[in-house]
């Protein structure tokens, strides 16, 4: 799933290391959902949601491959 996370993190100086204390994760988990590996849950989107004060629509976005849309 496509995300905004880095760009609203990087606006507001934050590091990873201090958004995932923010919201309850590793660092290891906001690099992954940053790079798109990972979904977060929806209890910790909503978390990042609250915490950038930004519906969850604006932060996450779903995309479908390219072999799905051709059908």
């Amino acid at each position: 799933m496509k995300n905004r996370i880095k760009v609203l993190r990087a606006e507001r100086n934050m590091t990873q290391e201090e958004l995932a204390d923010i919201i309850s994760v590793s660092r290891q988990t906001i690099n992954a959902i940053e790079k798109e590996k990972f979904d977060p849950s929806l209890p910790t989107a909503f978390r990042i949601s609250k915490l950038f004060n930004l519906p969850i629509e604006e932060i996450f976005f779903y995309q479908e491959a390219e072999s799905v849309k051709e059908r």
